[in-house]
């Protein structure tokens, strides 16, 4: 599911099938969707997917049914009227994706074991990698729903303050440390009510599907900042997601059991065969100089230490409200081998080993000019079921007076 606008008329939500989007709102306002389930509302005409988010699993079961059925070479709706066919399906290539949901916040975890590893051996040493919290709860912080950008959208590298080991005082200017983090996020469904947890094993029911993410990151602002509350201005310049949302349903088939995790969790935390889902991932970099992407990262959504249901669990049990569109991030998804992590601060070792790419060039950062895709999919016996992309070119930062950003563009 997503939200496209074609080249005549406004924004509304499609499925897409190949290389075409099937626009539902037509199909909404033909009738096929006046089943209980979607209590008399028009969800499909709308500009996002939050009103369709609200109506919960039920809803979104009979829709895909009824897409399903349309679908099917055994049903004529679609198959023999040409006229209806042409109306109801846009070629991709002429549409506008958009952003799918309207984020009214954003958490991003911190779930991957690896990655919490990788980056705490730099800080602390091996020895003391992963902070006394980290395998009793899921850390997160909160980030910028205002700066959620779909995939394609240019990226500014941002200006802040910035501190060398060797200095006694902070400078301004642009990081020289730009990366990407490789993530996945899903968006909420109904949510709960304040002062309501979420049991975990109700969490699945408030989870609509699944997206890829990145949430670009300025390393050495962040490492100045980060102190006592965590990353701010390092992080919520701007995170990119991709626009088609796969459902849960869709990821049945992928479904894998959470390994078993040490020390136990909490009671709250717990649930008989808690899942995770075989998705493989990609980083793919390709510099202004550079013919065709290299990839540059793979792995897999098998490397969350913690579960989505975990997530989810935690974050509503003090009693938070979450709210359809909700978005809930996995954090940098990194494995145990070098090619596997997620991320150029691990890749390199901050710096320390610049990445060698095919053309002769290297990197210890993202570069102005540089493009970085993330790309996923599900692979099934013949099939494939896939998350698109979400890219971004990074631009230059914008000029900075007396400590400031200018206002022109």
């Amino acid at each position: 599911f997503g939200v496209f606008k074609p080249k005549q008329g406004p924004p509304r939500v499609g499925v897409a099938i190949g290389e075409y989007v099937l626009d539902l709102s037509i199909l909404e306002e033909l009738g096929f969707f006046r089943s209980p389930e979607f209590q008399g509302q028009q969800v499909f005409s709308q500009d996002s997917l939050n009103a369709f988010l609200a109506l919960g699993r039920p809803a979104w079961r009979k829709a895909r049914e009824v897409i399903q059925n349309l679908l099917s070479s055994e049903t004529a709706t679609l198959r023999d009227d040409a006229r209806l066919r042409a109306r109801v399906f846009h070629a991709r290539k002429n549409v506008a994706m958009q952003l799918p949901a309207r984020v009214g916040n954003y958490t991003d975890f911190y779930s991957s074991y690896h990655h919490a590893h990788n980056v705490g051996t730099m800080l602390r040493g091996p020895e003391n990698a992963l902070m006394p919290n980290w395998k009793w709860l899921p850390v997160a912080y909160h980030g910028r729903a205002s700066s959620i950008v779909v995939s394609g959208t240019d990226v500014r590298r941002p200006n802040g303050q910035i501190k060398a080991p060797d200095t006694s005082a902070p400078v301004f200017g642009p990081t020289k440390s730009l990366d990407y983090e490789l993530e996945m996020a899903f968006l909420i469904g109904p949510g709960n009510s304040l002062g309501q947890p979420v049991s975990i094993d109700r969490a699945i029911d408030h989870i609509f599907g699944f997206i890829l993410m990145n949430d670009w990151s300025a390393r050495d602002v962040q490492a100045w900042e980060y102190q006592p509350l965590g990353p701010f201005l390092a992080k919520n310049f701007c995170t990119s997601v991709s626009p088609w949302v796969v459902t849960m349903e869709a990821l049945e088939p992928f479904r894998k059991l959470l390994p078993p995790q040490d020390p136990k969790p909490l009671p709250y935390l717990r649930q008989n065969e808690d899942l995770t889902f075989d998705i493989h991932l990609e980083a793919h970099l390709k510099t202004s100089s550079m013919d065709a992407p290299h990839i540059i990262t793979e792995t897999n959504f098998q490397n969350l230490y913690w579960s989505v249901a975990q997530q989810l669990a935690h974050h509503t049990i003090n009693g938070c409200n979450l709210q359809p569109g909700d978005l809930l991030a996995s954090g940098t998804i990194s494995g145990p081998t070098e090619e596997s992590r997620g991320c150029m601060l691990e890749l390199t070792w901050r710096g320390a080993n610049p990445l060698k790419l095919p053309n002769g060039e290297a990197r210890k950062w993202l570069e102005d000019g540089d493009t970085l895709t993330i790309t996923g999919w599900c692979e099934g016996n013949g099939y494939r079921v896939g998350f698109g992309e979400v890219s971004g070119r990074v631009l230059p930062s914008m000029p900075a007076v007396n400590g400031r950003k200018s206002c022109k563009p």
